[in-house]
């Protein structure tokens, strides 16, 4: 392919993509997982999970909508095999995400006999949600095939990014929370995060096995001396984590927030991973990203607009986190 002047235009514009993409996941993520993790047993931890994503959750979702914006108007033939072949599981996502919306606003409003009522619709929402998104990144990593092969390993990838969900989200709990809940959530996070463990493995030899050109970027050369050092960063931080949980509480509180650190790091591994083991292409060994782009002066255009709202988020995203920042009580909701 004969590169243009302009051609690193859809490297960039993948890049935001995939930012929007993690930032989502991580955000999102474990609002999704303290909504999987409401107790059926406990009206009063469920209002005090609800209360510490209350005043966050509704704006994590920007990312989402930033994501697939980008999507749609920088790569429009991508965003057309995407969803075309994700139609079924984007409109359960879409179900899951309303239910969640409408429920956590009646919940407030409700007389307290159907308050319960709404909290579970709030759960099931949530479950709804990540078990379609954890579906819809199986069957684009297997390309979109319908062998029983790739839509076992779509099923698994359900249960894992919803493991995944509910890790960071307890992880989340753990940070914001105190006494009986925190100890719970400590529970939480240490079985969802063997769970999760379990799933990278199984998604990485997948992942491998999916093509040839997978396994030659990361076991074909001098690359996969990565391996080692990535290998060993996840080992010893699931490791670590899982410690840690095992002593919560610590005094005064100590390293609360190193479940939730350790969490966005493996997040972040695993996205630069997946990443990494894709490009060029966008849809996966069908469509490259240079293929897929739009015209380089509809990009340019298009980026213009970007720098200016992409900051706007980041800086409304960061605002909101330190205004309501430290543990959650209902005051501070």
């Amino acid at each position: 392919m004969i590169s243009t002047p302009v051609d690193w235009l859809p490297i960039v514009f993948v890049g935001l993509m995939g930012l929007s993409f993690l930032v989502y996941a991580i955000l999102d993520g474990y609002d999704l997982g303290v909504g999987v993790l409401l107790p059926l047993d406990n009206p009063q931890q469920r209002d005090m999970m609800i209360y510490s994503i209350g005043p966050f959750w509704d704006a994590n979702e920007t990312w989402l909508v930033m994501a697939i914006g980008l999507l749609l108007i920088a790569f429009p033939n991508a965003y057309s095999l995407i969803f075309q072949a994700l139609y079924l599981p984007t409109a359960l996502m879409l179900a899951g995400l309303i239910l969640r919306g409408v429920s956590f606003d009646f919940r407030t409003k409700a007389l307290s006999a159907d308050k319960n009522k709404w909290e579970y619709a709030f759960k099931f929402g949530s479950l709804l949600a990540t078990l379609s998104q954890g579906y819809m990144l199986g069957r684009y990593i297997t390309s979109f095939e319908d062998t029983w092969l790739s839509l076992g390993f779509s099923v698994l990838s359900a249960i894992c990014v919803t493991a995944g969900y509910c890790f960071i989200g307890a992880a989340w709990l753990v940070m914001k929370t105190e006494g009986e809940l925190q100890q719970r959530a400590a529970k939480w996070a240490k079985y969802t995060n063997i769970l999760m463990a379990l799933g990278i493995v199984a998604v990485c030899l997948t992942n491998l096995l999916i093509d040839q050109q997978i396994m030659n970027k990361w076991l074909g050369g001098i690359q996969a001396i990565m391996l080692v050092p990535i290998t060993l960063l996840l080992g010893f931080t699931f490791v670590t984590v899982h410690r840690y949980l095992d002593k919560v509480p610590m005094e005064n509180d100590l390293g609360c927030w190193l479940p939730f650190t350790a969490a966005v790091m493996i997040f972040i591994l695993c996205f630069c991973g997946l990443g990494y083991s894709f490009y060029p292409y966008i849809v996966p060994f069908k469509t490259t990203i240079f293929e897929a782009a739009s015209a380089r002066e509809s990009l340019w255009f298009i980026f213009v607009g970007a720098a200016v709202v992409l900051p706007m988020i980041i800086g409304y995203t960061i605002f909101s986190y330190k205004v309501f920042w430290g543990k959650t009580t209902k005051l501070n909701y």
